[in-house]
């Protein structure tokens, strides 16, 4: 306890986050959600905190998460891009393009999952588009996030009703609000497709009003 009031006393700042569990796993549970199970508190630095009790402080060390996810058309053009660490627009580029060669240049016998840089790659393919996700460490599962993808999708076909590239396209800022709802600082936080749209259901319902 010493070494930990000692520790404490010797940081400067500390970076707190809370963040509320996804209502979709009270009642049920999926893949997907499983991968929120299973997520931990995580900060840009090496060490974050977590209070377990009102008397104990934990540090506890960062585990990893979705780096980015894409969506991108046969044609190699990608149409969705949200990064969840930083990375200039050169350096975005260059790695867009070299995983939509690597993914594109692969058949569907082949596995789904790959290995790029230091990131863990999982995509799958839907029609014209490619939905690609990426991640960093060994300890995650890609099953899981395979099952978020088609999470991802159904939410969106839901919402779209047999959702295309086209709907994506003129309707760009509807699908960012899909993505953000369900994936929050690289972090799921969201599976439940009800809960996913409602919102964006009353911001239609008022703007038609």
């Amino acid at each position: 306890q010493r070494m930990i009031e000692q520790r404490w006393s010797e940081q400067n700042f500390f970076f707190l986050m809370i963040r509320r569990p996804p209502r979709s796993t009270q009642s049920r549970s999926s893949a997907a959600s499983d991968v929120y199970k299973r997520q931990v508190v995580s900060t840009q630095s090496t060490w974050g905190i977590s209070y377990r009790s009102p008397h104990k402080i934990c540090f506890i060390k960062r585990l990893p998460m979705i780096q980015f996810i894409l969506m991108v058309n046969k044609q190699g053009q990608t149409r969705i891009a949200s990064y969840y660490k930083f990375l200039s627009v050169k350096e975005r580029m260059i790695l867009e393009g070299e995983l939509i060669r690597k993914c594109l240049s692969r058949n569907e016998t082949q596995c789904s999952f790959v290995e790029h840089r230091q990131y863990k790659v999982v995509y799958r393919r839907y029609a014209s588009l490619y939905f690609i996700i990426g991640m960093d460490g060994d300890e995650e599962n890609e099953l899981a996030y395979l099952e978020f993808i088609h999470n991802l999708v159904e939410t969106m076909d839901k919402y779209f009703e047999n959702v295309c590239e086209l709907d994506i396209m003129f309707n760009i800022e509807k699908a960012h609000y899909i993505l953000d709802e369900m994936v929050m600082n690289g972090c799921i936080v969201e599976t439940n497709k009800t809960l996913i749209l409602t919102p964006l259901q009353a911001l239609d319902k008022a703007g038609t009003s």
